[in-house]
């Protein structure tokens, strides 16, 4: 069966999309959730989602919901996450936008995907191992409410936006482990009472996009090697 296409979006990933999207605005309010948290979730995953699709205009997103995510994350004293997000993540967006688009596919407003070299994804995790490990000792001190769990997420988050920015498939893999930790670290705070539901969706679906993504590129930049 011939797959129904609009521009570069297959129509099941339109429908997924705006099921998505509509699930945590209703979720959101059926469970009397934060306002913050919601557009939060919605920018989030709406900047996940476009950023699959290998699109620039996914950091026009990025840069807003990282904005309510900083709120958020003040409010429930994640102060690993602060830090990243205010002083990282939106500046990491900007970039982002610029190195994209300066590297679209002829005739496509689609960048061109790659594998980082075995050197390079070395020198990443050695980063990461070692940025863990620091960080920990740091927020501990801090008194923050999750030292191991912030630090992996902020640590692992700095290299996963980093390869983003590269536009490289190895993304998705830091992406898989922040994900998981971080849906893990949001249930925990919701499990206290916090109003924050539409979070804890958000990082379920991020975890989701993760894989489909992966996969997504991994196929695509394998047809693009096979037809060189």
């Amino acid at each position: 069966m011939k797959t129904v296409k609009v521009g570069n979006w297959t129509l099941l990933e339109i429908i997924l999309l705006a099921s998505i999207l509509l699930f945590i605005v209703l979720h959101g309010i059926i469970r009397d959730d934060s306002i913050v948290a919601i557009i939060s979730a919605t920018c989030g995953i709406l900047y996940t989602f476009i950023a699959g699709k290998g699109n620039p205009i996914c950091y026009i997103f990025g840069l807003t919901g990282s904005g309510f995510y900083c709120y958020l994350a003040q409010q429930n004293a994640l102060w690993g996450n602060l830090v990243l997000y205010s002083c990282y993540y939106i500046p990491m967006q900007i970039l982002g936008y610029i190195n994209w688009n300066k590297n679209l596919q002829t005739n496509k407003n689609e960048i061109v995907k790659i594998r980082l070299p075995k050197k390079d994804c070395l020198e990443v995790i050695l980063f990461s191992i070692l940025g863990v490990i620091a960080l920990s000792i740091f927020l501990y001190n801090l008194k923050d409410s999750h030292p191991l769990l912030d630090s992996i997420t902020a640590i692992f988050s700095i290299a996963g936006l980093y390869l983003t920015v590269k536009r490289a498939i190895e993304q998705w893999l830091f992406w898989m482990i922040v994900n998981g930790l971080s849906l893990w670290m949001w249930l925990q705070v919701a499990f206290s009472g916090a109003r924050v539901y539409s979070t804890v969706a958000m990082w379920a679906v991020y975890l989701f996009l993760a894989f489909y993504f992966y996969f997504n590129w991994k196929k695509e930049i394998t047809s693009a090697q096979d037809q060189n």
